[in-house]
């Protein structure tokens, strides 16, 4: 632990050179970017300078990160901005193939740049962490070319030992599984549509609500007509079934097909493949 918070320290001290010159910060309502906001905040204090965090809100967005966002803030107490993000309206993003990331990131990238402008700071970062080095990620990219820095990843810090820190803190997320965008749901070369980012948003909470933690639910294309795919924790299953003729009288009212269980579980990435 010792060695872990020495790691900290030197983060904070990077972040108050920063919060010196004006720092924006992405925030997501994740963990890694929680971890950075509150970091950047405690650097503020002891060092100076200005601080925003700016959220993008967008049909992509996941309204129960929307929720994490306002009650983290509330915690930490930082000025914040939300800001009206429309990556799914560029055709780029909407064809949903290698790329989107690196679509979206442009976008939220352009929208932090001006909100810099509108409080006069002059640095920009955001939640890639070292743990993200051995992804292709290229939304990273986007963040290259347009100079956004990140912090957490120039100082070694893991996903693990980001959430180690947030659990001695008392940080609300420290627990919180991770949350990518809607538009991960939707297989990769299916076209993104609002509809189908909200047909999500709606059965993923009624999930939720239902008590399930762990889990995706993937929109499929066959032969113009879409079905759904529940990924779940193995120990989630049986709770899955239990909620299963409530969520396929839902799906089939927005007309789709059918709903499946995978039988394999939940997984990372399991969108990104037809």
């Amino acid at each position: 632990m010792n060695e872990l918070l020495n790691k900290y320290e030197s983060l904070k001290e990077s972040l108050g050179k920063y919060t010196a010159e004006g720092l924006v910060i992405a925030f997501s309502g994740g963990v890694d970017s929680g971890f950075l906001l509150w970091a950047a905040e405690e650097a503020r204090r002891e060092y100076g300078g200005k601080l925003v965090a700016l959220t993008a809100n967008s049909d992509s967005m996941p309204r129960h990160d929307k929720d994490d966002v306002e009650k983290f803030l509330k915690h930490v107490g930082v000025r914040h901005v939300w800001r009206n993000s429309s990556e799914v309206d560029d055709p780029e993003y909407a064809k949903n193939d290698s790329l989107r990331c690196y679509y979206c990131k442009t976008e939220l990238f352009s929208i932090a740049k001006q909100v810099a402008d509108e409080y006069d700071c002059r640095r920009i970062v955001y939640g890639y962490s070292a743990s993200d080095k051995s992804d292709v990620r290229p939304g990273h990219r986007a963040a290259l070319e347009n100079d956004i820095l990140f912090p957490l990843a120039d100082n070694e810090f893991t996903k693990s030992e980001i959430r180690d820190l947030m659990r001695v803190n008392g940080l609300e997320l420290h627990d919180k599984p991770s949350s990518p965008c809607l538009s991960s749901r939707i297989m990769r070369g299916v076209q993104i549509t609002k509809t189908e980012l909200r047909d999500v948003d709606d059965l993923e909470t009624l999930l939720r609500r239902g008590g399930m933690k762990i889990f995706r639910l993937r929109v499929h294309e066959l032969k113009g007509r879409y079905f759904l795919r529940l990924e779940t924790a193995p120990e989630e299953m049986t709770l899955a079934l239990q909620l299963r003729e409530k969520l396929a009288e839902e799906a089939k009212k927005r007309g789709y097909l059918w709903v499946t269980l995978d039988l394999e579980g939940y997984k990372t990435g399991g969108g990104t493949t037809s």
